[in-house]
């Protein structure tokens, strides 16, 4: 297969990267251009036949250790992306790396290693510390909407490891509800099916009514969201869940989002 072949169907999510990396648009094109020119100049450090993906960020990232180009944040960006990306100005370079690739490229720990040219260990515990440089920039209060109480420990559990505050466990809907009546959280982790058959989905909305903020469901039924029907959830984490995949996914949700306001947002459904 050509180089370019094999290339071109990347390039977006190369863009993508390097602009969050960067924190301007303009010195990100200009680094995957650099990318495209070292590749043209030695074609070999690309596999077309392996993970073509994961070799072009491992190039991107050669370049960008060589070759320092100065910038200011995009005046063009939105509100919610700029504060994102001088938050992780704030993170030290090599996790926010590791955090990019996994968490805004979906890279797993083998992928990320790869692309940063080290070992699996080393992958992890990048990964594992951005997770906590990141959660002091993001702190926040967590509502938690699920019927088990084991499951609630252990999701109160994470999210206080994280750094973060849980600020009610609800049960059900009506807890849920009138939770919000009283707090108001900068970030919901919730089951779909509740015990006594009410829905922490019809809850979630009710709540989305008035307050814009993000919303993680953890559900034995991703199906019912999964459907290629819109709108769909940004965050979904399937249960029986993995604590780094919940910690993980905690941290992009508050990351990636804008900070919870008053407002009329669009109603999710199953």
């Amino acid at each position: 297969m050509p180089l370019s072949q094999a290339v071109g169907p990347h390039l977006p999510y190369l863009r993508r990267f390097a602009r969050a990396l960067t924190g301007n648009q303009r010195i990100g094109d200009i680094y995957v251009q650099a990318t495209l020119e070292a590749l043209v100049a030695d074609p070999a450090r690309i596999d077309v036949k392996g993970d073509v993906r994961v070799d072009l960020y491992r190039v991107l990232l050669d370049v960008w250790r060589s070759v320092p180009i100065n910038g200011q944040f995009d005046s063009d960006m939105a509100a919610s992306e700029a504060g994102a990306l001088r938050n992780l100005e704030a993170v030290t370079p090599r996790t926010r790396i590791a955090f990019l690739l996994r968490s805004l490229e979906g890279l797993n720990t083998a992928e990320v290693a790869r692309a940063m040219d080290c070992s699996l260990a080393e992958a992890q515990s990048l990964i594992e510390a951005a997770g906590r440089e990141i959660a002091e920039q993001i702190r926040t209060d967590v509502l938690i909407i699920e019927d088990e109480p084991l499951i609630a420990l252990d999701l109160q559990s994470l999210v206080e490891d994280l750094g973060h505050s849980v600020i009610d466990v609800a049960r059900t809907h009506k807890e849920a509800t009138a939770s919000i009546s009283r707090l108001t959280p900068g970030l919901i982790l919730a089951d779909i099916q509740l015990a006594d058959g009410s829905s922490g989905l019809e809850a979630v909305n009710e709540i989305l009514g008035t307050l814009e903020v993000p919303v993680i469901f953890i559900t034995a039924y991703p199906e019912r969201f999964l459907t290629g029907s819109r709108p769909e959830p940004a965050f979904l984490i399937t249960k029986p869940f993995l604590t780094d995949t919940v910690k993980a996914v905690i941290s992009q949700a508050l990351f990636f989002q804008r900070r919870a306001h008053r407002t009329q947002p669009t109603k999710l459904s199953a």
